[in-house]
């Protein structure tokens, strides 16, 4: 390759003292590849409210590149506009905008008083302060959208309205990424699209996990873990190899990014950056 792809990472903050040290210790080994931001996401209960700002002002100490998560979920405008002004005074300029999604699952509910959608709250962060704003896209389709040009107008709207970059749903199949690369394009989307991937760390729990958010889990994939339950070496190697083979494949697509959903574990996420060129030693030296 010419050069190596530009990568981020999301983490979320730790419930433990047992988990803050396995965060700790993910968040030393990624700060070696230089991303270009971590993510952090966002709580909407109170609690999770304050682990976010937490682990943001740690990590504003340490001087990591950041970018802080907001949801439309249980807060008035007014609210989330106070939370995106105190994130700008503390020294962020990224902002990742979701509608995100309810407690517990329950089907979505917007807020009285609260931004209805995420294209409506990347306006008011617009107005806040210049924010380079981040959204979702979804190359399946999000599970509440009626259909995926739907799904498309509102990736437009959330464009429109100010985003300047879109960050996938993690997608096992990447036929299906380049197609919806080419129908976004086709429907006037011209913000750069930034891959999600996701390393396999637990593969019963991502079925789980899929099942909700609408990722589809090919029978091949299955297949490739089929067997493995009680062999955690082996498919960390397989993880890492059909990772490392889809941004291969992106990258020769003309992809030039991508983020890395960590689930707080470094291991698989290091050793697949390593694999597309990211080499430590020359990003202590960039």
């Amino acid at each position: 390759m010419a050069a190596s792809p530009t990568v981020s990472f999301e983490i979320f903050p730790a419930k433990t003292p047992r988990g803050d040290a396995a965060l700790d210790t993910a968040l030393e080994q990624l700060a070696t590849l230089n991303p270009a931001f971590l993510s952090v996401t966002y709580g909407a209960d109170g609690s999770g409210q304050e682990r976010t700002l937490r682990l943001v002002e740690r990590l504003i100490a340490q001087n990591m590149p950041l970018a802080a998560h907001l949801t439309c979920v249980g807060a008035t405008r007014d609210e989330v506009d106070a939370l995106a002004r105190t994130w700008r005074h503390m020294g962020i300029r990224r902002i990742v905008a979701l509608r995100g999604d309810m407690p517990g699952g329950d089907k979505w509910q917007p807020h009285d008083g609260g931004y209805q959608r995420a294209s409506e709250l990347v306006a008011g962060l617009s107005r806040v302060a210049d924010f380079d704003i981040a959204v979702a896209a979804y190359p399946e389709a999000h599970p509440d959208s009626p259909s995926p040009q739907a799904d498309l107008d509102n990736l437009r709207a959330k464009q429109d309205a100010g985003a300047g970059t879109a960050i996938t749903q993690y997608c096992f199949d990447t036929d299906t990424i380049l197609r919806f690369r080419d129908r976004a394009a086709a429907a006037g989307i011209t913000i750069p699209i930034v891959p999600g991937i996701m390393p396999v760390v637990n593969f019963a729990s991502i079925v789980t996990f899929s099942a909700r958010c609408g990722a589809g889990i090919p029978d091949w994939l299955a297949s490739q873990f089929e067997g493995l339950e009680d062999d955690p070496e082996t498919a960390a190697m397989v993880a890492a190899s059909v990772a490392s083979e889809q941004c291969r494949t992106l990258i020769d697509e003309g992809f030039d990014g991508f983020h890395f959903y960590t689930l707080n574990k470094a291991p698989l996420s290091y050793a697949i950056c390593r694999y597309l060129g990211i080499n430590p030693s020359v990003a202590k030296a960039a």
